[in-house]
């Protein structure tokens, strides 16, 4: 198997290969002799040609062997279709050669290693890819690697949806994913900095006035909507719900729906959707999207993690915001419970410090959700929530005095919302005004239509902890411990009365936008002429959960006590004996017990 034997590629990370000759096909960048002092006047193109010729010569000299046969291992791995020889390249190899060679510069342009694969301009595409990617994550992309990069992407989704027929490359699931997740962070990375006009220089506001388009909103959704389209995956995913046979789905998806590329590029695309919609501040859309996606351990988006996590955070955000928590809840316990599960798979994975942080925001998110809504949950997850945000928590059940606690935790675990529209570079006279009065940041819009959402509900926790004392209670007292008449009291109750009443989805539904109105509350109440009836639902404690973290626990200390290491013996008697003789006044260790068979830490066992 690809996967158990070490590529050529790789084996110069542990010892050299001096005997191994590279049999490539590399250009001599004008050393044929042609250019000699006989030759005419060259012109200013030539010239420029010819010199951008040596610097390739030099910059390809600059290149490690290793990472050329890399490069050429790889292109082999493209053009043969060998899934596992370009997933091992892909997720290992591009990965520790970029930590031995490239941590802190780019990896070396398409144009320098084109000999090595022919130009293969395919295959230079997906190397930019990757290239471009390495630029955004390790280092900081200037203006040029931001507009090439779209040029790069307008290549490579030009080459899918336009070509005459399905086209013939085969990638691996986190590739694809990758793909259209680096896309989407691209857009969101260049409308964050094309929305800060002060620190432009002068050739910047140049370029962006004439590349109004690049990166606009309306070519991200259409690459978008464009491969759904053509994969036909809303159709594919309403047969398998319907139970087709496999020759019914592939007449009805066609050509394109029926190859692996296509339908899991149109498959991540509607999870790319989901999150760009989000960004733009549309939620309903974003889960409108998500109509025929089921969220279950069986979709195929759970065959990659980055790609299930990143679903599972912006379905939960999405219900935030739509103030449907109990639905935000069941969302973010159930992704956090599988990465829980899964710790051990995730540090052997690249991503692993991505799903962490993801994960982290999801536990601000949840502790949020249950301030607002409080449910008895996963033990588990409550706990590690009020690990790392037991104090934000503790203030955020105290009403008005926990609004900086939910600003300070929203604005941690929400998307870096991006403005659809950018700044008129275009028209100089729009855009110093758009610079003497710049708009309210897409952050600070949705922070304060979260907070209005939470100030309505800041008297909810003081009435909710006299409510808990009694079982009914009379209006005009309930009022005197609210220091306030019994209209405002009336007020304060209707409106933990609507904090209490959700839409939420059950089980036979399967839109993420479905749903029942719901009481959310463990405490509900009525009001009779004067008087206030209270009933309380209690949880009765999940001893299940209880029994196996404490036998998880017990295991743990037990297999710690076999790993350590045992204790030294103490000395026998006759040399304690002659040490004693030597030293001079030194006092004698207490003798070991005796009477007792020896075992094997040195002590004596009782008889």
């Amino acid at each position: 198997m690809a996967q158990h034997r070490k590529p050529l590629w790789d084996a110069e990370l542990d010892e050299d290969f001096q005997d191994v000759d590279l049999n490539l096909a590399i250009g001599t960048y004008g050393q044929s002799g042609l250019y000699d002092d006989a030759q005419p006047r060259i012109d200013e193109a030539t010239l420029i040609a010819m010199q951008q010729q040596v610097a390739q010569q030099q910059a390809f000299a600059q290149i490690p062997d290793v990472v050329k046969r890399f490069i050429a291992h790889f292109h082999k791995a493209v053009l043969e279709h060998n899934l596992a020889e370009i997933t091992v390249a892909y997720e290992s190899g591009w990965n520790r050669l970029t930590e031995k060679f490239y941590s802190k510069t780019e990896w070396p342009e398409a144009e320098v290693i084109a000999p090595l694969v022919n130009d293969d301009q395919i295959f230079l595409i997906l190397y930019r890819e990757l290239y471009y990617r390495h630029v955004y994550s390790r280092l900081t992309p200037d203006i040029d690697d931001r507009f090439h990069s779209y040029e790069n992407s307008c290549e490579l989704f030009n080459y899918l949806l336009n070509s005459d027929g399905p086209v013939e490359l085969e990638l691996p699931e986190q590739w694809l994913w990758d793909i259209i997740d680096e896309f989407i962070y691209q857009f969101q990375s260049f409308c964050v900095w094309r929305s800060k006009v002060k620190n432009k220089t002068e050739e910047e506001l140049a370029l962006l006035a004439e590349g109004s388009q690049v990166w606009s909103s309306y070519s991200v959704l259409n690459v978008l909507y464009s491969l759904i389209q053509k994969s036909k995956i809303n159709e594919h995913l309403i047969a398998l719900q319907d139970s087709k046979s496999a020759e019914e789905i592939a007449e009805i998806v066609g050509e394109y729906g029926t190859r692996p590329l296509y339908k899991l590029l149109g498959y991540f695309s509607i999870i790319g959707l989901l999150r760009v919609h989000s960004l733009l501040g549309d939620f309903t859309l974003a889960l409108k999207v998500m109509e025929n996606v089921e969220l279950n351990q069986k979709s195929p988006f759970t065959r990659v993690t980055a790609c299930h996590v990143t679903t599972y955070y912006y379905v939960g955000f999405c219900y935030i915001m739509l103030r449907r928590y109990p639905d935000a809840i069941r969302s973010f316990v159930s992704i956090l419970n599988f990465i829980l599960r899964m710790r051990q798979y995730h540090t052997r994975s690249y991503q692993y410090d991505q799903i962490n942080k993801t994960a982290d925001r999801m536990y601000a998110l949840f502790a949020i959700c249950n301030a607002l809504s409080p449910t008895r949950v996963d033990d588990n997850i409550s706990n590690i929530v009020k690990e790392r945000y037991g104090e934000q928590f503790a203030k955020m059940s105290r009403g008005e005095e926990g609004i900086p606690a939910f600003e300070e935790l929203f604005l941690y675990a929400c998307p870096k919302f991006i403005a659809a529209n950018p700044p008129p570079y275009d028209d100089p006279e729009l855009l110093q005004a758009y610079i003497d009065e710049p708009p309210v940041e897409p952050a600070q819009r949705h922070l304060q239509l979260f907070l209005d959402e939470v100030r309505a509900q800041a008297p909810v926790p003081t009435l909710r902890s006299f409510l808990k004392l009694y079982t009914s209670l009379d209006a005009s007292k309930l009022a005197n411990f609210l220091d306030a008449d019994e209209e405002e009291m009336v007020q304060q109750l209707m409106v933990m009365k609507q904090a209490s009443r959700s839409v939420s989805r059950v089980e036979n539904e399967k839109g993420l936008l479905d749903g029942q109105i719901t009481s959310t509350s463990d405490l509900d109440f009525v009001i009779n002429e004067n008087m206030v009836h209270i009933a309380e639902s209690t949880v009765g404690r999940r001893y299940a959960g209880w029994f196996i973290r404490n036998t998880e626990h017990a295991q743990r200390v037990l297999d710690t006590l076999r790993n350590a290491p045992l204790p030294i013996p103490p000395k026998p008697a006759a040399q304690q004996g002659d040490a004693g003789k030597s030293g001079d006044a030194q006092p004698s260790a207490p003798a070991p017990r005796t009477g007792g068979q020896k075992v094997a830490w040195g002590s004596a066992k009782a008889a």
